[in-house]
């Protein structure tokens, strides 16, 4: 199992076209999850901070250590996704992954997490 939490810098400028990014996320859902399946990811979150004057974004993911980011399912929205990412986040900015340190998951979620992962989508 793969927990991440990953910061991103948003480009100057394209504040509003994220909350768009987030506003689409939030308002296709459905088709959204659709693609978690595809990829085994358990959790994918998005957050927003801002440091400064500079925002940025956060991915807080549990997959599968065998979980595929590149899932056939759903293309439509994940160009769409990428679309927006491509658009909004700083490439001059290198990501940054955070150290995972500690991982508290409760046994039963975790035993549940772990049979999802071994099955076939």
């Amino acid at each position: 199992m793969q927990v991440e939490l990953t910061r991103f810098r948003v480009k100057k400028g394209k504040e509003e076209l994220v909350d768009q990014w987030m506003e689409f996320l939030n308002e296709h859902m459905n088709d959204a999850l659709l693609t978690l399946d595809g990829e085994k990811m358990f959790v994918e979150t998005i957050m927003r901070d801002t440091m400064g004057n500079r925002d940025y974004l956060y991915w807080y993911s549990i997959q599968a250590d065998d979980g595929d980011s590149n899932s056939e399912t759903e293309k439509c929205i994940d160009t769409k996704h990428l679309d927006f990412f491509h658009k909004c986040i700083d490439i001059t900015y290198r990501p940054k992954n955070l150290k995972t340190e500690v991982v508290m998951i409760p046994q039963r979620i975790k035993k549940q997490i772990e049979e999802a992962a071994k099955e076939e989508v």
